[in-house]
């Protein structure tokens, strides 16, 4: 008989082995998949792992892992931020897509505008308009005690509306002959996010995702914020007695992953992807809480684990094009990660014990 036996104190070993065990079994289970689909499992891992890296054509492929990553490490950070402290945004796709239409927005008020001091105001809108997005549910939660959980995730699909309605409307390319999206801003050079080294990938929301995570980390090693935000996860009733104030950690932890996916979401639509259309937000939000468990919560954990999904994207597109695997049997691979994590993590706080209950 097998039960679960509570540790007297987490294992600090468990806690660092299950994101290797987690992408192992992600690895030996997606590789069932892949062959229930039909296809070579060694083949499709390798395509998916190692092509980007190391194959034919790796050197074009290759800038386009800090492209990826990005978005996912900056969004990851504000949310791991909350999520130390017992705070779910669960909506950071939302307060993406926000700080998308906010920075885009400036960017096509001032077109054809060509000033220097463009570029920094969207970055001003985007976080903005991602923080005041998150707010909503920070707000709520303060005044009235409603689940943060349930009206992030609502406002995602308040969100999405407003995206369509934008690349259908108010954002429409006048010249765009009838199709809904709004003007290429890759054509825009003064709100354009273009890469600061040609050929490398390396992009200002690369560069500021590298900053937050080191950002991140000093916080919550070196500041009373950081200690309040630990604190609060680990010991909720002890913070309480030391004075930390919940409203005031609620809209902090919430403000600033509001801001960081709306920063996100501003990159993005002035870089990689270069407009507002229906169909810009590809799941960055919700991928990004995968990276912030599979980076243990860590700033620096978080940014390998954002390199590693950046990877499954990557390679998931060329298994796609090469061998015809189904994009669901990606985003299904990509998922079991996350299943793995949170499955593997019970033995974090929990050993199994094998034989009956010992009497009492």
């Amino acid at each position: 008989m097998l039960r679960l036996e509570k540790r007297r104190q987490p294992s600090q070993t468990w806690a660092y082995a299950t994101p290797i065990l987690a992408v192992i079994a992600t690895l030996i289970f997606g590789g069932l998949l892949f062959a229930a689909l039909g296809k070579d499992p060694l083949v499709a891992i390798r395509t998916i792992f190692w092509d980007p890296l190391f194959g034919q054509h790796a050197f074009f492929y290759r800038p386009q892992l800090l492209v990826k990553a990005a978005p996912l490490v900056l969004i990851a950070i504000g949310l791991s931020l909350g999520f130390r402290a017992g705070i779910w945004n669960i909506g950071a796709e939302g307060q993406y897509i926000i700080g998308a239409l906010c920075g885009a927005g400036v960017a096509l008020a001032f077109y054809p505008l060509e000033a220097w001091w463009l570029f920094p105001l969207m970055v001003v809108a985007g976080a903005l308009g991602g923080f005041l997005w998150a707010m909503i549910p920070a707000l709520l939660k303060v005044k009235f005690g409603t689940n943060e959980i349930l009206v992030s995730l609502m406002l995602v699909y308040v969100a999405e509306q407003l995206l369509a309605s934008m690349s259908l409307g108010l954002m429409k390319n006048p010249q765009g002959f009838g199709f809904p999206g709004s003007r290429n801003l890759q054509q825009y050079p003064s709100a354009h996010n273009a890469e600061i080294f040609a050929g490398t990938g390396m992009h200002w929301g690369v560069a500021f995702a590298i900053i937050m995570v080191i950002v991140a980390y000093v916080l919550l090693t070196r500041h009373l914020t950081g200690f309040q935000i630990r604190l609060t996860g680990e010991a909720p009733r002890a913070a309480r007695f030391a004075g930390v104030v919940p409203a005031r950690l609620i809209i902090f932890c919430l403000g600033i992953g509001g801001a960081l996916a709306g920063l996100a979401g501003m990159f993005e639509v002035s870089g990689p992807s270069g407009q507002v259309s229906i169909d810009f937000n590809v799941g960055y939000g919700f991928t990004a809480i995968i990276v912030a468990f599979l980076g243990r919560l860590h700033p620096v954990g978080i940014l390998l684990a954002g390199l590693l999904m950046a990877l499954t994207y990557i390679g998931g597109e060329i298994a796609q094009s090469n061998l015809g695997l189904p994009a669901a049997a990606i985003q299904v691979f990509q998922g079991m990660l996350l299943f793995f994590l949170l499955a593997v993590d019970v033995l974090t706080n929990y050993r199994i014990r094998i034989g009956g209950r010992a009497a009492a």
